[in-house]
């Protein structure tokens, strides 16, 4: 594989697994954190956790995505292995939230950390400058799936009347391949 190639990673869930492509050459801090977490083997035994629907969210929500977001979760007060990392806007990086993009879950800028989360459709309002939030300063995306979307039919099927899951679905595990 050429230095170029995006790495594959394969996670595992107890509804099937799918594959995604990390962008390190694009988007090397949001793709380094990420492998950090795959390496450490953070992720496994962690949870999809919010399922984010046309019809889960508020009627007033005027910028409505489809996500599903998972990963290491915060609880407990418990801190992640590793600090939040610095925002990778898709200005910088020149990627964009279409269907299937793996992306890093923030509240603000410089605070993503623990949590992805894939897009189901095209989610122009996550890029940089979109809607979903007041900051403007959109969300990272630093990866595709590459295969496994009936896994994520599968994941999306689970939605619930609320965006987080009062049973969050297990990932088994998260790795490297190749």
């Amino acid at each position: 594989m050429s230095a170029s190639a995006p790495t594959r990673v394969e996670v595992e869930t107890e509804l099937g697994s799918f594959t995604l492509a990390v962008d390190e050459a694009n988007a090397p801090i949001s793709a380094g954190n990420f492998l950090a977490y795959v390496d450490g083997g953070h992720l496994d035994g962690s949870a999809v956790y919010r399922i984010v629907t046309m019809h889960n969210q508020p009627p007033e929500t005027p910028h409505k995505i489809e996500v599903i977001q998972w990963g290491w979760r915060l609880i407990d007060g418990t801190e992640p292995p590793f600090p939040p990392i610095p925002h990778e806007p898709t200005s910088q990086t020149g990627l964009r939230h279409l269907d299937g993009t793996l992306s890093m879950a923030r509240r603000a800028p410089g605070t993503a950390g623990p949590g992805f989360f894939i897009c189901r459709g095209d989610q122009p309002e996550l890029d940089e400058g979109g809607g979903r939030n007041p900051d403007r300063a959109g969300f990272a995306a630093f990866g595709q799936l590459v295969s496994g979307r009936q896994t994520i039919e599968n994941l999306f099927a689970r939605a619930t009347s609320k965006e987080y899951l009062d049973t969050p679905i297990q990932i088994v595990r998260v790795a490297r391949l190749g």
